[in-house]
Order: structure tokens, then C-alpha cells, then sequence
């Protein structure tokens, strides 16, 4: 065999060094031209659309994985009021990247060092709640960006395996969505401020503490004018910033109207939500069918849970 070594150690080093050419190429080639994983919320609202968006309260990578083969375009994991630590959400974000649907997080709080680990977890987007000043909103999106735009700090965890081999800080930037909740009346006196922040991608109400923050009741789904009127000055300010509005709605009927009403982000209950009243709502029609007294200890279904 003319110009191929003869010895078995040549050999094995000249195919070595062929494969590793071959291959680093081929690499090489494909990052070049790699885009990073695409966010679903993004194109949607880029296209002027709505995201329709699930909220997982409930530690589970199962019920997690049922969720993202419902049909939403994303899925919330709610580190906030949900049941869910830093180490239940990662196996959770493992199992909605089995379906093309975006994964965002709920963080407890304005603090850069969870909201640098949950998107090294591969989250695309942090909601953040209690967001009442221009300060605390610029100091949400540092933590949600890399420099030159914030301060995030650079790791290749798992964010570089969810993005892809199109992963890089510029890519990031152009993907991972900071999202403000406006859910007090500080924050609603200083909406203007709040949402002019450069790289706020998009605020989100939370309905129940905005209620109680106005003196009014806790509760999705406000038909209360007065809280009706705060989420109408909300949504005019969001539009004339240009910064995309989300709403945590109770029933899939005062969601679509919140959609015709102008919100571009919609939240449904939660799974645990969901299920309960679903459960519920089929016990209870069992019992009647059948002319069985309901057992003393159920707990009555109210409307207004889960308050997020």
C-alpha cells in the first residue's frame, strides 16, 4: 500500500490523526454556522403573536415532562411560590427540552446569583418578581445579560448544551428574555421609568399581589375596576415602550380575552392547579351520578387559586 506506514503503532497514530483532523473540521464547520437554540417566546412575538404559557409549581420532572407535550409555547418553573428548589428545576428543565417548547423560571427574588444559575440551567428567560424601580429593573437585566450589555458571568454548563453549538455571550444576549413583574403601587408609579430600561424584554403582572398592593383583594382573573384600570395604564405603558405585556390568568376564557385585550403573554394556573380542579370537578360528578354524599374532608375548590 504505497504512502501508508507499515508499522501497527504508525498506523493507528496516521488514522488517529486523520479522524481528528476529520472531525475538528466537520466541528469547526458546523459552529461556524451554528445558530444558538431558538426561543419559541421570541419568534412568537416577533411575529406580533401571543405565548400561551404554562406555570409548574410542583417539583417534578414528570409532571413537568406531561406539561410540555400539552401544547403551550413555554413553560414557566415557578422558584418563587412553587414547591420547586434549584435542585428539582434542573431535571424539570431537562424534561421540557424533550419538546420545542421554551423553558422560563420564576425566581424568589431580585438576586443575581440565582438568576446566573437557573439560566446556566438552561433557562431561556427569568421572570422576576417585586420589580418596583428603574434601579432594580436595570439590575434585573444586568444579571440576565452578558457585557458589554450586563454582568452575568460566563460559564459553559448546561446553557451550552440546551443552546447548542451556536452558545455564545452575543447569541445569549440575543435569546435570554429579563421580564419584570409590576405588581405593587410603587411599581405603578414608576411604570414609565421601569419600563424604558434598556434590554427589559418584558413585563409581567402578577395580579393577586397588585390587588393587595392597592388594598383591593388578592386574586386571578380582576374584574375589581379599580385593578382593571391599573392593568389598562400597565399595558398602555408596556405599548408605548415596546416592551412585551404578560398577564398569570385563572381560566383559559379570561386569558383569550386578556389576549384580544393586548397582553402577548398569557399564564394558565399552574399544573397543580389544573390538576386539582380537574380531579375535583370529576369526583364530584362520579358522587352525583352515582348519589354519593361527598366525604367531609374535601376541600372546597375555589376559584381564586392558586393566588400568583
Amino acid at each position: 500500500m504505497v504512502g501508508f506506514p507499515r508499522d501497527r503503532k504508525a498506523v493507528a497514530r496516521h488514522l488517529r490523526e486523520r479522524l481528528v483532523s476529520r472531525v475538528g473540521s466537520d466541528v469547526k464547520s458546523k459552529r461556524g454556522n451554528a445558530m444558538m437554540r431558538e426561543n419559541k417566546v421570541k419568534t412568537i412575538w416577533k411575529s406580533g403573536g401571543a405565548v400561551v404559557n404554562g406555570w409548574l409549581a410542583i417539583p417534578s420532572s414528570v409532571s413537568a415532562e406531561a406539561m410540555a407535550h400539552c401544547g403551550f409555547d413555554s413553560l414557566t418553573i415557578d422558584v418563587q411560590h412553587g414547591l420547586i428548589d434549584y435542585s428539582s428545576a434542573l431535571p424539570m428543565l431537562q424534561a421540557i427540552s424533550t419538546r420545542e417548547v421554551t423553558p422560563l423560571a420564576r425566581v424568589p427574588w431580585l438576586e443575581p446569583g440565582i438568576i446566573m444559575k437557573m439560566l446556566d440551567a438552561g433557562t431561556y428567560g427569568i421572570i422576576c418578581p417585586m420589580i418596583n424601580t428603574r434601579a432594580e429593573a436595570e439590575k434585573l437585566v444586568g444579571a440576565c445579560k452578558y457585557a458589554p450589555i450586563g454582568y452575568r458571568s460566563f460559564a459553559g454548563a448546561r446553557n451550552s448544551l440546551y443552546g447548542g453549538p451556536g452558545f455564545s455571550p452575543k447569541a445569549a444576549n440575543e435569546t435570554v428574555l429579563a421580564i419584570a413583574m409590576i405588581e405593587t403601587v410603587e411599581a405603578m408609579q414608576n411604570l414609565d421609568a421601569i419600563m424604558s430600561t434598556p434590554g427589559l424584554d418584558g413585563i409581567y403582572v402578577g395580579p393577586s399581589d397588585l390587588g393587595l398592593s392597592m388594598g383591593r383583594e388578592a386574586k386571578l382573573d380582576q374584574t375589581d375596576p379599580v385593578v382593571v384600570e391599573a392593568l389598562d395604564k400597565i399595558l398602555a405603558s408596556a405599548k408605548q415602550h415596546g416592551v412585551h405585556a404578560g398577564l398569570h390568568c385563572g381560566s383559559p376564557a379570561y386569558a383569550a380575552q386578556m389576549i384580544k385585550k393586548g397582553f402577548q403573554l398569557v399564564s394558565l394556573s399552574s399544573e397543580m392547579g389544573m390538576m386539582q380542579a380537574a380531579a375535583t370537578a370529576a369526583a364530584k360528578s362520579v358522587r352525583q351520578d352515582a348519589g354519593l354524599e361527598a366525604p367531609k374532608e374535601a376541600a372546597p375548590l375555589s376559584g381564586s387559586r392558586p393566588a400568583y
